[in-house]
């Protein structure tokens, strides 16, 4: 085992936050390896990007292109049952928030980050499963079959599978937030409706029963539309009943063919145990929030990005052993995830995000601030409505990761 090759890096999962930080790590001269169980493309959910991590893009050498980026202007609200609509452009936001933000069908999608971590000189294994780990005192040792890789450090960005969080008891679920999701693409949009979701690109969220609805358009024709409860039984049965029940997504899907139903369970949770000597979790792997406002991605490669700069200059310390060697990242993080955390339950649970989203006079202000939270825009001084947040949290126990 000793004669095995020591890597600076080994990283668990090539999605947008493994690749995220592989590319970082690689383009500083960094000998990493991702482990990726999956063989790319492959579907996977999460279409939504924030506009946050826009400038992102240019640093891993990615260039967003109309023949896989559905242009993003913003978010529309629509609660059918009342009749309220309201649209939410990210030109709207506070000033420094960037402008608009994209879609994308995630296989490809994923795929282009993890060829751009590889350009970078990053070795990517597809195919092959993590089953085990054992941090030491001066190394990593990765069990992938009758194989081994050791490394000096470890990034688990195995997202909802959280490998470490699963291999040590460590995850919590987080209660009364959405618990699961049953979900589709529709192709062969008619040709006027491609033309009328595509100019702006919004996300539309449907306000329901103990839940909500996604409406995100694609390039191609295509729409992604899926259905999260907090509660109550989740099925292809609920899928069919809240398509038929939305005259908007009835006109919308007219004529279209709708693929195979999926269904994603267990998600909202956040593991305990998320950073530690030789090792930190990023990304899903970390904490899973309910995705009403697209903020995973997002903050999936944002932390990447702090990890892999953190890391960086660690390793050529040579002190990437430190047990707090994370701690900032954890801290910068646990911020982001309380704020949306506290903006999704009181979209389940408060009268207060309806009566803001939907009031005819809003505060100028507030509703600047509640769009730059949109745009991911989290770690700012000077948001009102980010401040309101943050002061509603105190009156709860935390339930963040951290």
């Amino acid at each position: 085992m000793s004669h095995s090759p020591l890597h600076d890096v080994v990283i668990v999962g090539a999605g947008p936050a493994g690749s995220t930080a592989a590319n970082l790590l690689a383009a500083a001269g960094r000998d990493v390896v991702i482990v990726e169980r999956e063989v790319f493309p492959r579907f996977h959910v999460g279409e939504s990007l924030l506009p946050c991590e826009a400038p992102l893009f240019e640093r891993l050498g990615v260039t967003p292109d109309g023949a896989l980026f559905q242009y993003k202007d913003g978010a529309e609200f629509i609660d059918e049952r009342t009749g309220d609509h309201v649209v939410y452009s990210f030109s709207g936001a506070l000033d420094g928030t960037p402008r608009h933000a994209w879609h994308v069908e995630r296989g490809p999608f994923d795929k282009l980050l993890a060829d751009a971590a590889a350009e970078r000189g990053a070795t990517i294994r597809y195919g092959r499963a993590v089953d085990r780990v054992e941090i030491r005192e001066n190394e990593v040792t990765v069990g992938v079959g009758d194989a081994h890789l050791r490394a000096r450090y470890l990034i688990d960005a195995s997202g909802q599978d959280a490998l470490l969080a699963r291999q040590w008891r460590a995850v919590e679920p987080l209660k009364d937030l959405g618990r699961a999701a049953v979900f589709a693409h529709f192709e062969g949009l008619a040709p006027a409706v491609q033309a009328e979701l595509g100019a702006q690109g919004y996300v539309k969220i449907f306000m329901i029963e103990d839940g909500w609805i996604w409406a995100i358009p694609l390039v191609g024709g295509r729409l992604s539309v899926g259905v999260v409860k907090w509660r109550g039984k989740i099925d292809e049965a609920l899928h069919d009943r809240e398509v038929a029940a939305s005259p908007l997504l009835q006109r919308l899907t007219a004529g279209a063919t709708r693929r195979p139903l999926r269904i994603l369970g267990n998600f909202s949770f956040r593991n305990t145990r998320s950073r530690g000597r030789r090792y930190v979790c990023v990304g899903d792997s970390a904490c899973f929030l309910d995705p009403v406002f697209s903020s995973g991605i997002t903050l999936a490669m944002l932390g990447a990005e702090r990890v892999a700069d953190t890391l960086t200059a660690a390793l050529e310390a040579g002190d990437e052993g430190r047990e707090d060697l994370m701690e900032p990242y954890a801290a910068r993080m646990r911020g982001a995830y309380d704020i949306f955390e506290q903006l999704i339950r009181r979209f389940y649970h408060s009268r207060m995000i309806h009566n803001l989203f939907f009031a005819e006079e809003p505060d100028p202000e507030l509703r600047r601030g509640l769009i730059s939270v949109l745009a991911g825009d989290v770690w700012r001084d000077d948001n009102a409505f980010q401040d309101l947040l943050v002061a509603s949290k105190r009156r709860r126990r935390p339930q963040v990761a951290g």
